[in-house]
């Protein structure tokens, strides 16, 4: 089989060609071909010479990998599967809002993390993705040409794959690339302590984190990766860091009534997030088969939001998209498709 350039970095392109014998200027008119104009075929590469494309395309592909399935809600929303290279299933989300359009990406096939209010997480792990399969969620879908903002957000944990998606943004980010702007760029982890500084001195990329709950004893709860990363140390790698004054770390904040949506709650976190140049993100929790999960109640949402900004921490409500068919936080999911075996993957 023909080894596919996509998903391939300038370094790893320049590479490539020089083992071809190639001149390294080659490399970036691939990567311009690939990435910016995003054709099919190497017949297509104007300024590449016929003798050059003949070597690279003996060896190379440049072919995508169609999503197998799409389901669009009433608000917009698309959810696309894909097959991977590794013969499962992915899903990711493509949402769109006045000038701003989104797609939340996966970077693994299931996860391991095992939150116990995320459905992806019932599912366990099966793959973490290829660089290419990353990249491909975006560049196999018809509104590749319109995306404004990359979000993270999907099936997995992105720092499990640390490096696959690292490679993954430096693509899609990069003027070779995709040249999408940093800033419009989230990625979001469950707070893997080790990666967070990294990830930060690596990327100008955003950073969001799942947080859940201020309390150890609730948050290891709902998200049993809180035994071996707990917030005290996820909060001490964050304040480790020089954020300056252009930028600034988010954290997600599913709301369960009951659970998480107290004053206590509040309290905690400002004296847990004080000091961080934060935003937090409010989500309603949408139902996941087998929990007995409740959301909180707008108005308890909205005064959750009203009581936090008004401490000094700017708060945001995020809309729900995609609830219909399945695509909203914490809803995506491809068990179904790896019991029933709905299409074989190429």
């Amino acid at each position: 089989m023909k080894i596919s350039l996509i998903g391939k970095t300038l370094p790893e392109l320049q590479n490539i060609v020089a083992g071809l014998g190639l001149k390294t200027f080659v490399a970036k008119q691939l990567a311009y071909w690939i990435y910016n104009s995003g054709i099919d075929n190497f017949e297509d590469m104007i300024n590449i010479s016929k003798l050059n494309q003949k070597k690279i395309s003996e060896l190379y592909s440049i072919e995508k990998n169609p999503p197998v399935d799409v389901k669009t809600s009433a608000d917009g929303t698309k959810k696309y599967l894909f097959c991977t290279e590794g013969g499962n299933y992915v899903e990711s989300a493509y949402i769109p809002d006045g000038r701003r359009h989104t797609l939340c990406v996966s970077s693994e096939a299931g996860c391991k993390m095992g939150c116990t209010f995320c459905y992806t997480g019932k599912q366990g792990l099966q793959e973490k993705l290829s660089t290419y399969d990353i990249i491909n969620q975006l560049n196999a879908i018809p509104e590749r040409n319109f995306i404004t903002n990359i979000v993270f957000m999907g099936m997995g944990e992105p720092f499990d794959n640390y490096d696959n998606v690292m490679s993954a943004l430096d693509i899609l980010s990069s003027d070779y690339g995709f040249m999408i702007g940093k800033r419009k760029i989230t990625v979001s982890t469950v707070g893997i302590t080790p990666y967070i500084n990294t990830f930060l001195n690596s990327s100008d990329c955003n950073l969001a984190i799942s947080l859940h709950s201020p309390f150890d004893e609730e948050r290891s709860q709902l998200m049993p990766v809180n035994h071996k990363y707990p917030i005290a140390d996820i909060i001490s790698a964050l304040k480790e860091y020089d954020w300056g004054k252009q930028r600034r770390v988010s954290f997600e904040y599913i709301m369960f009534s009951g659970i998480n949506d107290s004053d206590r709650h509040i309290k905690e976190l400002c004296r847990l997030l004080n000091g961080l140049r934060c935003i937090v993100n409010l989500i309603s929790y949408h139902t996941v088969p087998g929990d007995n999960f409740q959301s909180s109640s707008k108005e308890t949402i909205e005064n959750f939001r009203d009581k936090l900004s008004n401490k000094g921490f700017p708060t945001t409500i995020r809309s729900s998209r995609g609830t219909d068919i399945e695509a909203a936080c914490g809803l995506l999911s491809t068990k179904k498709y790896l019991l029933s075996k709905i299409t074989d993957c190429p």
